[in-house]
């Protein structure tokens, strides 16, 4: 199968999928071609060249593969929604931001370096999301579960791995995280929002 044949294919999977596929799920679609792991990485890599300066672009994730508009885009894209979303709690941002960058860590832990305690609904929104686990759990009184960050996060947040994430040093104030990541337009909840007020 020529390689072109091969990228149009891969280009519209990732089109049509909801969820960033990886390389051996692609594979799965040559079955019957039988074609090798390194040609699928040859298609991926033509089609990230291919895509280099235009309104979308090829991202590679956690997770998979995606398809999704360039960030430079974002200026123009979002004139698509009039209503702008509530951005994140500054007490979301917070917990989010210790335990992606102090993993794994307690909700102890984060409660001590916020020096307010920290609402369970921040926890539960943020495993309802799937952006945080439970990796296990400290050996100390009371067993405490120790969290943090999934692949699902890193997709969310157009990551490969923690390595892109910004450096602390990059970061002068936890506002800054919302575009630095660039978080996708959700809206916090009520008792987010009233948890944020109160701390």
């Amino acid at each position: 199968m020529e390689l072109e044949q091969v990228k149009n294919i891969i280009e519209a999977a990732l089109l049509v999928s909801e969820e960033p596929l990886g390389q051996q799920q692609l594979l799965h679609l040559f079955e019957q071609e039988e074609l090798a792991k390194t040609d699928i990485s040859n298609a991926l890599e033509a089609l990230q060249t291919d895509y280099q300066g235009r309104g979308i672009e090829l991202k590679k994730l956690a997770s998979g593969y995606q398809l999704q508009s360039s960030a430079q885009m974002q200026p123009w894209l979002s004139r698509l929604w009039q209503q702008k979303p509530r951005p994140y709690s500054r007490a979301f941002l917070e917990t989010l931001a210790l335990i992606a960058y102090r993993q794994p860590i307690t909700r102890g832990e984060i409660e001590d370096i916020r020096g307010v305690a920290v609402s369970s609904k921040i926890i539960q929104s943020l495993m309802e999301r799937e952006w945080i686990r439970i990796l296990g759990y400290r050996d100390a009184p009371g067993k405490p579960a120790m969290l943090g960050t999934t692949k699902t996060f890193l997709d969310y947040f157009g990551l490969s791995s923690l390595e892109e994430l910004p450096s602390l040093a990059e970061i002068k104030d936890i506002e800054t995280l919302e575009p630095e990541l660039e978080f996708a337009s959700e809206n916090t909840t009520e008792t987010e929002a009233k948890t944020d007020e109160h701390t």
